[in-house]
């Protein structure tokens, strides 16, 4: 989780949203083609789902420092 979390570290948070679309998308083109075509990695829809908790884990991360930061 820490090389995931370090390689977002940088990313501003617009930057964290446009990536949790995309990887919102990339998920539900997953889940379409388990069901027609099984892939040869199982674990790949895990795998996108792990990384999308952890970019929404630091925008909120991000939003809670800026509303904290306000006050």
């Amino acid at each position: 989780m820490k090389k995931i979390s370090l390689e977002f570290k940088g990313k501003t948070t617009g930057d964290l949203e446009k990536e949790a679309q995309k990887l919102r998308e990339e998920i539900a083109k997953l889940k379409l083609e388990i069901k027609v075509n099984p892939p040869k990695d199982t674990n790949s829809l895990f795998k996108k789902r792990k990384r999308l908790a952890v970019v929404l884990t630091l925008i909120g991360e991000r939003k809670m420092t800026e509303r904290l930061k306000v006050k």
